[in-house]
């Protein structure tokens, strides 16, 4: 096969050190962890893009510009098919002639913006308070272990329902800290702990709230945390706050 000078990630073996976190992020399944190291299969599977940057804590991969295979979507589609792996939304988008990779995720830091409000509506919706958001994006599988609101931050790792429940959210929860959210009963609950004790080895992080709702499935996320921080060696202070359905908050320290 004639190789042609294109972007295609590289990765650098002395820096991996094995965690995977870049393998589910990469819709063409191009990396692999194998002999406890994340490898690029094949250069065909490659599309050169770099989703997969922002989720090595370690910056073991890079995107360099170098002769290469090209990138070959019908060998993609039967590596996907042989692999047994379901068609992904970013795969979908692309099928529809849509760019890869998800502008929305582009991770912002919004530390120090002021919040402006909304246009005026017809309807009067009653008094507005500020958003206590200091980020962009927030969904646990999109955020970088390295990103810089983590550093010395108390983190916020609630379930995806609890805000909507929980009508206090900004002003008791939210205010001052960064925040990551998931559902344990419905993502990858493996890949997640892995995520958040990437996050907390990475950076100096002062406290870990778990906001989750009542429902049982809902307590995984608080056996998450513990696991992710006992995996990252550090004494990180983690709090257990539980939202009922009707919004009332019950909330255990030192769980």
């Amino acid at each position: 096969m004639s190789k042609t000078t294109r972007k295609v990630v590289r990765i650098d073996e002395e820096r991996c050190d094995g965690c995977g976190l870049c393998v589910p992020s990469c819709a063409e399944g191009a990396i692999q962890v194998i002999d406890g190291k994340a490898r690029l299969v094949s250069e065909v599977y490659c599309d050169g893009l770099g989703a997969c940057l922002g989720e090595c804590p370690r910056g073991a991969i890079t995107v360099e510009e170098r002769p290469a295979d090209a990138f070959d979507e019908k060998a993609v589609e039967k590596h996907l098919a042989a692999a047994g792996r379901e068609e992904t939304p970013r795969r979908r988008e692309a099928a529809a002639g849509h760019a890869f990779g998800c502008p929305g995720s582009r991770m912002m830091d919004l530390r120090g913006a002021v919040a402006e409000g909304c246009a005026e509506p017809e309807v009067a919706f009653g008094p507005r308070a500020a958003s206590e958001l200091r980020q962009w994006p927030v969904k646990l599988y999109l955020v970088s272990p390295n990103a810089p609101y983590f550093q010395g931050a108390e983190l916020l790792l609630a379930a995806d329902c609890a805000p909507v429940a929980c009508a206090s959210f900004h002003a008791d929860f939210l205010r001052g800290k960064a925040v990551v959210i998931g559902c344990p009963k419905f993502d990858d609950v493996e890949a997640y702990r892995r995520k958040l004790a990437a996050i907390l080895r990475a950076n100096d992080v002062k406290k870990v709230t778990v906001l989750h709702m009542e429902v049982p499935c809902c307590f995984g996320l608080v056996r998450l945390a513990q696991e992710a921080v006992r995996a990252s060696g550090k004494d990180v202070p983690l709090e257990d706050a539980t939202v009922g359905i009707r919004g009332e908050v019950t909330v255990v320290a030192g769980v």
